[in-house]
C-alpha cells in the first residue's frame, strides 16, 4: 500500500461506521464506471452461449438446480 493509501486509511477508521460505509460506497461506484471494452467483450460471449444453445451444444439447466448447486447450507458447516 502507498503512503497516501495508508494515510487515508489511517483516516478513515477513525471517522464513525455510518461516515466509513459512506466512503466505502464512494469508492466501490468509483469502481464501477462502464467500460464499453468489456461490455463488448461480455456481449459476444452472451452471443456465442446463446448461439451454442440454438445449435444444440449446450444445454439449459433449470434456475433451481442452480440456485441448489451453490446454496450454503450452515448445518453442513
Amino acid at each position: 500500500m502507498t503512503t497516501n493509501a495508508e494515510a487515508l486509511s489511517a483516516q478513515a477508521v477513525k471517522l464513525p461506521p455510518e461516515e466509513r460505509m459512506e466512503v466505502v460506497e464512494r469508492i466501490l461506484d468509483s469502481l464501477d464506471e462502464p467500460d464499453p471494452a468489456l461490455d463488448a467483450l461480455w456481449a459476444k460471449e452472451a452471443e456465442d452461449r446463446l448461439a451454442a444453445y440454438r445449435r444444440g451444444e449446450l444445454k439449459a439447466v433449470g434456475l433451481s438446480e442452480v440456485i441448489a448447486k451453490y446454496q450454503v447450507n450452515p448445518k453442513a458447516a
